[in-house]
């Protein structure tokens, strides 16, 4: 099953410094047919103007990864952790027991990204950040693991039984994915038009799959692929 999500469908709201759409329900969108898909609580889809940003604020037992699509974006939370995570590069939040963080876009430029939220297998465990770069030639033509509650993964680390990966493709070229049973996807091209098992998806559509065992995507045109496999 492939549900898809066309970006114009998507709930959202336009604060002048923050344009955000939401694949699930967030803040003052409510839809209660999409309220998650598994674990994967939330994914918005934020446009922050040059010189803004998210002032500090709490969170608690979530994974809140950040994919950088263009620009950057500034780290800063009550652990003592700063840094900056450019564009097809990740960031990675645990708030476990409990942490305040602000999230500001110095650049002269605006800053777009997916913020991506997965509900903690574990609640009350230690806070962490962590970021790090993944080159895109390490991820063309198949799936690269960026997060991951698998420590055998070579990827930022989350509380969570769930992989949020990359992948780019050339116009043409094609990946397959294994799904196990009982599990979800849920992808998003960041860049560029796709064939997901036969069903299209444009630039910013969200496709909710599950009890697919292979997930096959071809580019239609040349593509930047995010994706959350999660139970």
């Amino acid at each position: 099953m492939i549900d898809v999500r066309p970006f114009n469908t998507l709930g959202g709201a336009n604060h002048g410094w923050l344009n955000a759409k939401h694949h699930f329900s967030f803040a003052n969108y409510y839809d209660p047919a999409r309220m998650s898909w598994g674990r994967l609580r939330v994914w918005n889809d934020d446009e922050i103007a040059a010189k803004s940003g998210f002032p500090p604020h709490p969170h608690a037992d979530m994974e809140i990864i950040t994919y950088v699509r263009t620009g950057a974006i500034t780290h800063e939370d009550s652990m003592g952790n700063k840094g900056r995570t450019g564009a097809g590069d990740v960031q990675v939040m645990s708030a476990g027991t409990g942490v305040r963080h602000s999230e500001f876009n110095l650049e002269n430029e605006m800053t777009t990204l997916f913020q991506i939220w997965i509900e903690a297998d574990k609640r009350g465990a230690t806070p962490s950040w962590g970021a790090r770069e993944f080159p895109k030639s390490d991820r063309s033509g198949k799936f690269s693991v960026l997060a991951s509650g698998d420590p055998g993964d070579d990827a930022l680390t989350i509380n969570a039984d769930a992989r949020v990966l990359g992948a780019t493709l050339k116009a043409g070229e094609r990946l397959t994915y294994a799904l196990a049973e009982g599990r979800r996807a849920y992808l998003v091209p960041a860049v560029g038009a796709v064939d997901v098992n036969g069903t299209a998806l444009n630039a910013r559509d969200g496709a909710a799959i599950k009890d697919e065992a292979e997930i096959t995507i071809t580019a239609k045109d040349d593509a930047e692929l995010v994706m959350v496999d999660s139970l």
